[in-house]
């Protein structure tokens, strides 16, 4: 039985002016409300793709392999899963705002932790707490949206919310590129800490506490009925792991692949990175358009979906292909068309019943950290096969075999989707008229 959540001492320390949703103005909601959290999350994805730009440096300060930095750059990942159930009940328990600002800092602790660490198992540790810290970022921001905004706004301002996050991997390219210009890798970790301390001050002094709601208690059984759903295994075969290839691969191993395999120099696979990171604004906007323009037509979001993973997979066996004048255009396109994988969670979203809605989002998360995780590191793992020539660069076989790998993970989903959809096709066959 609910029961209504007594104010804790947490509450009590943090204060925070507690205000009814729908009583702000749209100018309070932006400024008290949108703009904290989305820095938040605007941290989170910039921390989360950084190394793909400072890879050399932290192999040289290092002496990192292939296998280490996978290991490294995707512990991140490992965290986030790791986090994601407990951080989603604290969220329904305690709000946005008193979970955010603690783990902002805990984010701040590993970030400066990462600046003074000498030697992988440092800096392993450190991005693990970093990755943590900022595990509740993009939840805390859709929990506290979806308080103080009106249902019929809220597609736009997560589609707004998720233009920051792609504001923040594109941040972690070219400007970070021009901080290095002036500064050591370590000082921009200095500074990134300070930025989540600065984060946290301001969702602690601006961000409205809302009404004590009825606390929840936490129940696996649902968590195994979100499992279990149809919509929830259908969307999870097709999209999930090409959802983790797009993370795992786009936070370190394009940078890599450009300056091993393109042969370009540092300032121009900066430039790309840029150009990609900045695709996934254009992507996202181009995914719901899409979306909408198919649904007016009959089509279903899955099968819109469907199409979007087969063509990544396409791009991605130009990986595999290796032909050297579309090198740049792959490393573009790889984020502009893998955008198409966040749509699993407006899939999910419209067709499971609004009770197990939040928690199946807390389940694609865990399920797409860890593989980003797996991804990430097996990537290294396979190209750490190959040995660099005198200049450090592995051969183009090492990438393209990772690639070909990657691809054939992800065939048995749109396979088994194929299979899906023609089966009732099958079973009654159209008569014909003759």
């Amino acid at each position: 039985m609910d029961t209504p959540a007594p104010v804790s001492a947490a509450a009590a320390v943090f204060g925070g002016r507690r205000r009814v949703p729908g009583r702000l103005s749209g100018l309070a909601v932006l400024c008290l409300v949108f703009l904290p959290y989305a820095l938040g999350h605007y941290l989170s994805c910039l921390l989360r793709t950084v190394n793909a730009v400072l890879a050399p440096h932290l192999v040289n300060a290092a002496a990192l392999t292939p296998g280490d930095l996978g290991l490294l750059t995707s512990a991140y990942f490992l965290a986030f899963a790791v986090a994601q159930l407990p951080v989603g009940i604290a969220l329904d328990r305690y709000g946005p705002r008193l979970v955010q600002v603690p783990m902002l800092l805990l984010a701040a602790v590993g970030t400066f932790a990462f600046a003074c660490s000498g030697d992988f198992v440092q800096m392993l540790a450190a991005r693990t707490v970093m990755g943590l810290g900022l595990a509740g970022c993009f939840m805390a921001a859709v929990k506290a949206i979806s308080t103080w905004i009106s249902p019929a706004r809220l597609p736009s301002v997560q589609g707004y919310l998720i233009a920051a996050g792609g504001l923040g991997a594109a941040s972690s390219t070219l400007p970070v590129r021009l901080f290095l210009q002036h500064a050591d890798w370590r000082w921009l970790f200095v500074v990134l800490a300070l930025c989540c301390v600065a984060v946290a001050l301001l969702i602690l002094l601006l961000a409205p506490t809302p009404p004590a709601a009825p606390r929840k208690c936490f129940d696996i059984a649902i968590m195994g009925e979100v499992f279990r759903h149809p919509a929830f295994r259908e969307t999870a075969g097709l999209v999930l792991v090409p959802h983790t290839v797009f993370f795992g691969i786009q936070g370190l191993w394009i940078g890599r692949w450009l300056t091993d395999v393109g042969r370009f120099p540092e300032q121009g696979v900066t430039w790309l990175l840029y150009l990609g990171m900045a695709a996934v604004i254009f992507g996202a906007i181009a995914v719901g358009m899409v979306t909408e323009w198919a649904a007016r037509r009959g089509v279903d979001t899955i099968s819109v979906a469907a199409v979007g993973v087969s063509l990544f997979v396409m791009v991605q066996c130009g990986f595999v292909l290796g032909w050297q004048p579309t090198l740049p255009m792959l490393s573009v396109l790889f984020t502009l068309v893998g955008t198409i994988t966040g749509i699993e969670y407006t899939i999910v979203a419209q067709a499971m019943p609004p009770a197990l809605t939040g928690r199946a989002s807390t389940c694609l998360n865990l399920l797409i950290f860890t593989g980003a995780f797996i991804v990430q590191a097996g990537f290294g793992m396979i190209v750490g096969l190959w040995l660099p020539d005198p200049a450090g660069h592995l051969p183009a076989a090492a990438y393209q075999w990772a690639f070909f790998v990657l691809v054939l993970v992800q065939l048995p989903g749109i396979a088994w989707f194929v299979w899906r959809r023609r089966r009732p096709l099958l079973a009654n066959p159209v008569e014909s008229p003759l």
